[in-house]
């Protein structure tokens, strides 16, 4: 995220995005374990897209 180092996350833990965050990689890195992934946004009301897919092809 943001350029930052890879980084696995396990069970239990937890990060925090600041407004802008951006993406490059995101995949399960377990071939054979489901992830699971709870996401909680907090917008202003008068905000309009939650995310942007920079990787769309036209």
């Amino acid at each position: 995220m943001n350029n930052e180092p890879k980084r696995v996350y396990r069970a239990g833990e937890s990060f925090y995005e600041t407004p802008g965050s951006t993406h490059l990689v995101s995949r399960n890195a377990s071939k054979k374990d489901p992830a699971k992934l709870l996401a909680v946004f907090i917008v202003d009301t008068g905000d309009k897209e939650l995310t942007t897919n920079l990787n769309t092809k036209e």
